[in-house]
């Protein structure tokens, strides 16, 4: 456990009420005092400044948002504590929705920024590396695979999210030693980047080589909406396996942005907001900030944000449409893996709140787990962690890929799709038990829910795992 000293853990006990009073709307410079707060005084002071922040965006004030940002600068790091370093890379998505509000200036800004292919392998691998919650979630897949394609003699898995060779490899080695022998594997691997595909293409052939397995890659280079389900080629007599991790989500883009087009609601601006929706601030602990209930008492949500995540498909729909799809190839299993977060409200004090705590979170386990000054954490923190904040905060319609949902909204969406839920390999829970204590992950919990899997830190829920079946098995 790497716990640093000034830390602002989210699992820290309740403060004492700090006062804000005089950080009204109506402030005009920066407080020389901000400088001189305690660790959990300053974390509750970023928390109320970025809330506050938000408001004013909402509200169309852009010179005060413009002073509470000053203020966050003199608080915020990227090198700091937890919630230092969550301040500034919330503050930046903030100043990113203001932005573009004057689209050449947007543009002009961020005409040079360019994102290399080797540079986003590099940080999904250390991402893998440095957190539990993929590697857990192959071995809650692999296990599930294994079991559900037992018999079977040819195998044909489709991965919509094809990067990390970790995972194909274990299974390849799990089905090599099954009692009547390894079937004729086949793999589908879906990602937007050729490269990326290419490298599992080697890895993969070079491991089934090795173990002698019967083995084909097929790779699809494609954006997830963009997929043509003819190309993955499923032949009669395979028996089909479907991997999603942290894939799904994303297609709801599409149907949000067809809803607004048909609502409307659809023609207010950026940051437009019915004024009952503005967040009311009080103040309030660090702890109470970073608890889920508590940021549900922070507003009462109004109809339209009760509404507004379009996780329905009894409609013509993107989702619905590949889903209806998927369920055309027969899958004997289907292994979903999400965000458990709901950061997909059309309202932005909605997506504010709610990616506050969800991210508290992700940045706390780093904080506990590995240095401040590790280069390695500054780069899953800015270019993952960041790069997914600026997209909740920053943008909307078809442009806002991560539209995170909840368990309790997936069971009812895919059931309606004809998928019926199967519970998870109790070996697989154990297997996945054990790796947490092997890697002495301490503060990881695995949350047994509805016959699916919730990952949490602490207390408070990251992703879930859910297994799903084509309703005729």
């Amino acid at each position: 456990m790497v716990q640093e000293e000034g830390s602002s853990s989210i699992g820290s006990s309740p403060l004492q009420i700090f006062s804000l009073m005089s950080l009204s709307p109506g402030l005009s410079s920066p407080h020389p005092w901000l400088r001189e707060l305690k660790s959990e005084e300053r974390g509750l002071c970023l928390i109320q400044l970025l809330v506050a922040c938000a408001n004013h965006i909402a509200a169309g004030s852009f010179e005060n948002a413009n002073i509470v940002l000053e203020n966050i600068s003199y608080l915020a790091s990227p090198g700091g504590d937890t919630m230092q370093r969550i301040a500034a890379y919330f503050s930046e998505s903030l100043a990113d929705r203001i932005l573009k509000n004057w689209p050449g200036l947007h543009k002009a800004l961020n005409s040079t920024k360019i994102t290399s292919i080797s540079e986003e392998i590099l940080v999904q691998r250390l991402f893998f590396e440095l957190c539990p919650f993929l590697r857990l979630t192959y071995v809650i897949t692999n296990r599930a695979i294994v079991e559900a394609m037992e018999g079977e003699k040819v195998v044909h898995i489709i991965d919509l999210n094809c990067f990390e060779p970790a995972q194909w490899i274990d299974l390849l080695q799990a089905l090599s030693v099954r009692p009547e022998g390894p079937p004729h594997l086949r793999i589908t691997g879906i990602h937007k980047q050729k490269e990326v595909l290419e490298l599992m293409a080697h890895r993969l052939n070079e491991e089934a080589e090795k173990l002698d397995i019967p083995f084909q890659f097929n790779p699809i280079v494609c954006q997830l909406e963009n997929l043509d389900v003819d190309c993955l080629r499923v032949k009669t007599g395979e028996a089909v396996a479907i991997s999603s991790v942290l894939q799904l989500h994303s297609l709801l883009a599409f149907d949000d942005d067809m809803l607004r087009k048909n609502s409307p609601l659809g023609s207010r601006g950026l940051n437009s907001v019915h004024p009952h929706r503005v967040v009311q601030m009080n103040p309030r602990t660090l702890g109470d900030f970073l608890e889920k209930e508590s940021c549900n008492h922070l507003y009462s949500p109004s109809s339209e944000s009760m509404s507004s995540s379009p996780l329905s498909i009894a409609s013509p729909s993107k989702m619905g449409s590949f889903l209806d799809a998927l369920r055309g190839l027969s899958p004997k299993l289907m292994v979903v893996t999400e965000q458990e977060s709901n950061n997909n409200s059309h309202n932005l004090m909605d997506r504010v709140t709610g990616a506050l705590n969800y991210y508290a979170a992700l940045f706390d386990c780093l904080e506990s787990t590995v240095p401040r000054a590790s280069s390695e954490r500054q780069k899953v923190e800015k270019m993952l962690f960041g790069k997914e904040i600026k997209n909740i905060i920053a943008c909307e319609g078809h442009e806002r890929k991560e539209r995170h949902e909840k368990l309790e909204k997936w069971i009812p969406m895919l059931e309606l799709a004809g998928f019926g839920r199967v519970p998870l390999s109790y070996h697989g829970m154990l297997q996945a038990t054990r790796l947490l204590h092997s890697f002495g992950y301490d503060g990881y919990k695995l949350k047994e829910e509805k016959g699916c899997l919730v990952i949490c830190w602490q207390d408070t829920p990251l992703f879930s795992i859910s297994s799903w079946r084509f309703g005729r098995y």
